[in-house]
């Protein structure tokens, strides 16, 4: 399970602690409603502390495909980004938040299946 802070705050030098207590209350409020530990964050704007993750026991998800969908409503043009930047074991960003966003994550699934490419959890990419 995953963690994107609780207000979308991203992180600078100046607001490392109040980061820090967004990370740890969202985990609360999760863990709460799931029963399960928040093990991933994407931290917004992939701003990261790399010593977070051994304070918080969390790691980050980030993503080298970034299609820009949450600034254009033209799905056409987010699917070519998405299948035309994807190679081998790439993480896709993408907002769930847009009709748009959707229906080209369902394009792009389609079409990289089709070229043999499969897609597999959090886990079996960052650590196997």
């Amino acid at each position: 399970m995953g963690n994107h802070t609780y207000s979308h705050l991203q992180l600078t030098k100046s607001n490392r602690e109040v980061f820090k207590e967004e990370l740890i209350k969202t985990n609360d409020i999760l863990e709460e409603i799931t029963g399960e530990e928040v093990q991933y964050v994407r931290p917004p704007y992939g701003s990261w502390d790399k010593s977070f993750e051994k304070e918080l026991n969390m790691f980050p998800v980030l993503w080298n495909v970034d299609p820009l969908d949450w600034c254009s409503g033209n799905v056409s043009r987010i699917v070519e980004k998405i299948v035309s930047k994807t190679g081998e074991n790439d993480i896709i960003l993408m907002h769930d938040y847009y009709d748009t966003s959707v229906t080209a994550a369902l394009q792009a699934i389609d079409e990289l299946q089709e070229k043999g490419y499969t897609f597999v959890t959090v886990e079996e990419i960052l650590f196997d």
